[in-house]
């Protein structure tokens, strides 16, 4: 049974509103995602929320009915309150009428199955959470197994980014490390790196891509250091034919992503 919050003082509104703070959501091993459509996602890919707070009229569609039921029976904190108090807690002016805090979903590096996915997307010092969102969906829209993220990278669970991902947060294993633990533990195993590059001749489409293939992409203004692109096993560029000289970092890894995938799906057609 939902219990009623009519109170901006109630400490459930402080504590999720703490939640859009890296910190908070650092110390309660929590995050924010707000939105029907990206609380549907998560509960189609198996998460439900911790707690879930909606906003109880006539007109509540049935899927939030459908899961508000599921949180209630899985034993989440389940929480009707008005408009006001929702736009309160997660700071946004329209937020809609659900909000859910849910389990940091982090992956550590060593917990990955390389062998799971033909495709992984390695993100260094990437700091959009737009980007990184349009990343996630990229991966979940190519099957990759995830997305590792490399150094100083914007927090994934930030409430920018998983309203980007809209709900790929929730299909795709996402790490944070380092490199220096990064790359040895690539080349412990099967996986080829890489790396998309303005310093480079080579057409993204004139190699060939094994499983799996891990995307490297680096920062938004400054692409990949000298060092990083040294590691790689291959560096690709894409043909820039007009005025711009490079991709938007989300856009880049796409084609990349796709490019990878198409050459998959001839290898299996022709096996």
């Amino acid at each position: 049974m939902a219990r009623e919050i009519t109170g901006f003082s109630n400490p459930l509104v402080k504590r999720l509103r703490s939640l859009r703070d890296k910190k908070h959501r650092r110390a309660e091993g929590l995050f924010l995602a707000e939105g029907l459509r990206i609380l549907t996602e998560a509960a189609d890919a198996g998460a439900l929320p911790e707690i879930l707070v909606y906003v109880d009229r006539p007109d509540l569609p049935p899927l939030a009915r459908q899961l508000i039921a599921r949180t209630e029976a899985a034993g989440g904190d389940v929480v009707t309150t008005g408009a006001d108090i929702l736009a309160k807690m997660s700071g946004k002016d329209n937020p809609g009428i659900l909000l859910g805090a849910y389990a940091d979903r982090g992956t550590a590096l060593e917990a990955i199955d390389r062998t799971a996915a033909p495709i992984w997307i390695v993100a260094e010092r990437l700091r959009d959470p737009g980007n990184l969102g349009t990343i996630l969906r990229t991966g979940d829209a190519v099957g990759a197994g995830g997305l590792i993220l490399v150094d100083d990278c914007v927090d994934p669970f930030s409430v920018e980014a998983v309203r980007a991902s809209m709900g790929a947060l929730f299909t795709q294993a996402i790490v944070q490390t380092r490199w220096e633990d990064f790359l040895p533990w690539l080349r412990s195993g099967p996986g080829t790196l890489v790396g998309t590059s303005l310093r480079t001749d080579t057409d993204y489409q004139a190699i060939a891509y094994p499983r799996p293939t891990f995307i490297l992409v680096g920062n938004e203004a400054q692409g990949l250091p000298a060092d990083k692109e040294a590691a790689c096993d291959h560096l690709v560029r894409m043909p820039m034919l007009g005025r711009a000289d490079s991709l938007n970092a989300a856009v880049a890894t796409a084609v990349m992503a796709y490019e990878v995938l198409n050459q998959h799906r001839r290898q299996v057609k022709h096996a």
